[in-house]
């Protein structure tokens, strides 16, 4: 029962901090000067990071180190809150990471592109392989499914946790400066909260997936053991 509880707060409490802390310092400012996409725009112009664009994404906020991107949620982009360029200068933190050949970052870029076959195969299985499998009946291959999928988001989560030093750099290295110089001193404590979730969001994730997967596992036994 208490090993149930302790999972419940490690799948639940990091997930309600970072939604609460974005929430918190989201409500919109008539009087800044800009929204997130025109102070990216300038810092970018600000940094020499011409070759750098700004997009839009479904997929959650990050920089693309092979496209030179920053992808923001859609709802940031046009919105003058401190959650929306708070956000947007951690990205642009990692574009500036990435223009000095920060020796952690392409430690980390390293990481995932040698171990970018093993996502695929763990996406391949968790939307396909698992579902034919249930269809099918072959139930013993359910096992070494969870144990790939498993081992995949592992290996994630040990490669955001081996370079968390790039999300923190970003975060107070890099991006706390520039917010220190750009926004009001009234909002710099709310900054350093949001700069804070920006650091932690990618090991916060892995742990729910990891958690996920444990669930999927139990489930898939309750279902064999009712056969």
């Amino acid at each position: 029962m208490i090993l149930y509880l302790l999972g419940i707060l490690i799948y639940a409490v990091p997930g309600l901090w970072v939604n609460y802390t974005l929430n918190k310092h989201d409500d919109v400012l008539p009087n800044m000067p800009f929204t997130a996409k025109e102070f990216g725009l300038n810092l970018l112009k600000e940094q020499n990071l011409d070759d750098v664009n700004i997009e839009d994404t479904k997929i959650g906020d990050h920089y693309d180190t092979n496209s030179k991107t920053v992808r923001v949620k859609p709802e940031r982009l046009d919105k003058k809150s401190i959650t929306s360029i708070t956000v947007m200068c951690h990205e642009i933190g990692h574009a500036i990471q990435h223009k000095e050949n920060y020796p952690p970052l392409i430690r980390r870029q390293a990481i995932i592109s040698k171990t970018l076959w093993l996502n695929k195969i763990s996406s391949l299985l968790l939307y396909a392989g698992i579902p034919a499998i249930l269809a099918t009946g072959a139930f013993p291959l359910i096992r070494i499914c969870i144990i790939i999928i498993f081992a995949s988001i592992l290996i994630t989560m040990i490669s955001h946790l081996i370079t968390l030093e790039v999300e923190l750099d970003a975060s107070f290295k890099r991006a706390m400066p520039i917010l220190e110089k750009k926004i009001p001193v009234e909002f710099h404590s709310s900054c350093k909260s949001i700069l804070r979730v920006c650091a932690f969001t990618y090991v916060i994730g892995s742990l729910t997936s990891i958690l996920n997967v444990r669930n999927i596992w139990f489930l898939f036994r309750a279902v064999i053991f009712r056969r």
